[in-house]
């Protein structure tokens, strides 16, 4: 990119910006399009009493949802350089931008790292990944949890599956920690945990912690949502089958813009054998859709577009020799 002159560098960087946030609401529009919601069933539920306390309850929770996520960020970020909640903010919301036009949302990888100096891009990735890794980890142990307990209610998977799927799961262990000196293009399971060891543990501890409290946060948005549409289900039946939702849609390659299709679907099928109306799961799904991701997205793109990756670098550095 050397041989560029300035102005074609800021052509490109402008064409970016725009190819990013044209395609993050090209996939949001596609989405609303091509979905014939009842969005009277919405009119109706705020009318009932005391549904407005339950919607200012979601509104918290989404607004902790990121924040949380921000929080974390912030945590990890400093092992590189302190950052402010702002400037982390900007970094997440940047992130989930780009993420939503790659598969599974590695674009939030480079959507970061855009922010530091390219020596500090592989270490920028490593930490996204520990922010993105523990949540994964929550996911699928109380999805697990949830999975089987939703099938020793409603059996949906033979159990020689369930076993299989254990036994598969101890065998991967077992290989991996026996294999994890062995080097592919000079990186082992052994550099993982000294990189990892590397962190401090009371930065460990804070996002671990983070990510509790966030993954309560994600689980008890739908709670608030399906007892404001008045579904009746013990809460911890409803809990089990959100959790077993996230592990099941995630466990499978997909954009984060078509997200909400590949969770409404598994949950329109675990609700089912609760008599939940599919057209209030699929709702559910919508509205959680476009607060977790379609609000945080509207507001990157703004951030996006006013990005001027020097010019932020050297703000930094001039706060950093004051």
């Amino acid at each position: 990119m050397k041989f560029l002159s300035p102005k074609i560098k800021q052509f490109l960087l402008l064409l970016l910006k725009l190819i990013v946030v044209g395609g993050a609401f090209y996939f949001i529009n596609n989405q609303l399009t091509e979905k014939d919601f009842n969005w009277d069933i919405i009119s109706q539920t705020l009318q009932k009493t005391n549904a407005w306390i339950l919607v200012l309850i979601l509104l918290l929770l989404t607004f902790l949802n990121r924040f949380l996520e921000i929080l974390k960020w912030q945590n990890l970020a400093q092992i590189v350089k302190p950052i402010s909640i702002w400037e982390s903010t900007k970094q997440v919301l940047i992130g989930i931008t780009f993420g939503i036009v790659t598969p599974n949302g590695i674009g939030e990888y480079a959507g970061k790292a855009w922010f530091y100096n390219k020596k500090h891009a592989v270490k920028i990735v490593f930490l996204n990944a520990v922010c993105n890794g523990i949540q994964v980890l929550f996911s699928v142990a109380f999805g697990l949890i949830g999975t089987l307990y939703i099938n020793s209610l409603h059996q949906f998977i033979d159990a020689k599956y369930i076993l299989l799927f254990f036994g598969i799961l101890i065998v991967v262990i077992l290989v991996i920690f026996s294999i994890k000196n062995i080097r592919i293009k000079g990186y082992s399971l052994q550099t993982l945990f000294k990189n990892l060891n590397e962190i401090p543990k009371k930065i460990h501890r804070k996002n671990i912690v983070l990510a509790w409290f966030r993954h309560l946060v994600l689980i008890h948005q739908y709670f608030i949502l399906y007892t404001l549409f008045s579904v009746e289900i013990p809460y911890f039946v409803l809990l089990s089958v959100v959790a077993s939702i996230y592990l099941l849609a995630s466990s499978l390659p997909n954009f984060q813009a078509v997200d909400f299709a590949l969770k409404g679907s598994v949950a329109i099928y675990l609700f089912g054998f609760f008599g939940v109306d599919g057209w209030i799961v699929t709702l559910v799904a919508a509205l959680i859709w476009l607060l977790n991701l379609v609000i945080p997205i509207s507001i990157g793109s703004i951030f996006l577009l006013l990005f001027n990756p020097k010019k932020d670098r050297s703000l930094h550095l001039v706060q950093t020799e004051l």
